[in-house]
């Protein structure tokens, strides 16, 4: 075999090195910090945005206002029957497991049925669920953007009772952070203990 064949082979082997480096870091590597932490397919990606909302002391309020520390953002309502109380319970355990570490985190309910869901009905919600609870409404049109924003599906489910009507909506609780916005997603099937660790791991990496 000849030299220029080896050193031509050679070269071949280091460019397929290379190459093969370059695209391990390109779609292997971390693309940030809490990419380590995020066990979901969406890392970051365009989930949130801003809204214009009512809480449930009755204050008018912008996604800024709320989302001023690492919260659990849960879209959800008052009258659900199964998923959103253990949902909801569900993050605010996983708030309190945090809390016993010294991290700190706040679970945020966003209604899907505003008809209802007045901000005094909203209060009632909130001191049942967690003092640190921020519960949220607005007009229909309000309620529909932010809900736009976190790619939330919900309809109101047909029926003859114009009071006792149900909701069918997504249940995925949102992590947002201040200064980076959506970072993951949970699902229901969660518990508290996996949804703190998870969200430890990102608070760690901020």
């Amino acid at each position: 075999m000849s030299l220029v064949k080896v050193a031509g082979g050679a070269a071949t082997a280091v460019i397929l090195v290379i190459g093969g480096t370059f695209l391990f870091t390109q779609f292997m590597a971390p693309k940030n910090k809490f990419e380590a932490c995020i066990p979901s397919s969406v890392a970051g990606g365009a989930i949130g945005g801003p809204f214009e909302l009512t809480d449930h002391t009755g204050r008018a309020v912008t996604d800024l206002d709320v989302l001023d520390k690492p919260s659990l953002v849960y879209f959800g309502y008052t009258f659900c029957p199964d998923v959103c109380p253990m949902d909801v319970a569900r993050n605010a355990v996983a708030v309190d497991i945090l809390a016993e570490t010294g991290r700190e985190a706040k679970p945020v309910f966003i209604t899907i049925d505003p008809e209802r869901d007045t901000a005094e009905e909203l209060a009632d919600f909130v001191a049942n669920n967690h003092p640190d609870m921020v519960g949220l409404t607005g007009t229909a049109a309000q309620v529909a953007k932010a809900a736009r924003g976190y790619k939330v599906y919900y309809q109101r489910q047909p029926g003859e009772d114009e009071e006792y009507y149900l909701m069918a909506h997504s249940n995925f609780t949102y992590l947002m952070m201040p200064e980076h916005g959506f970072v993951d997603f949970f699902r229901g099937d969660l518990d508290p203990e996996q949804v703190a660790e998870l969200v430890a791991c990102v608070l760690d990496a901020a």
